[in-house]
């Protein structure tokens, strides 16, 4: 997933006013969580890109479109778990930026 589809649900994912629904609330809360998965990847990913290969099974060219998986899987796999407290911020900035639209 990308950062367009996170940016798409900025959007229109938070709810306006006080009365929020649940499932407004839980949009929220997912796309913050994406966001936090995109970063924390990017954050990953020259980690990974530094590391060596091992010789007698690593190497070949499906060897760096995997480890790019893997790399995304684990910032998913961070943010789900509690993730670093972006998520948290995200959600509330939604939040606010879209409570105090007319």
């Amino acid at each position: 997933m990308g950062p367009e589809h996170i940016v798409a649900n900025l959007v229109g994912s938070a709810p306006q006013g006080a009365g929020a629904k649940p499932a407004d609330l839980e949009k929220a809360r997912q796309t913050a969580e994406e966001f936090e998965a995109l970063f924390l990847s990017q954050m990953l990913a020259p980690i990974f890109e530094q590391m060596g290969t091992d010789p007698m099974f690593g190497g070949g060219p499906g060897e760096q479109v995997y480890r790019s998986m893997m790399v995304q899987e684990y910032g998913k796999a961070i943010a789900r778990s509690g993730g670093v407290g972006i998520a948290d911020a995200v959600q509330r900035e939604i939040l606010r930026l879209q409570e105090s639209q007319p």
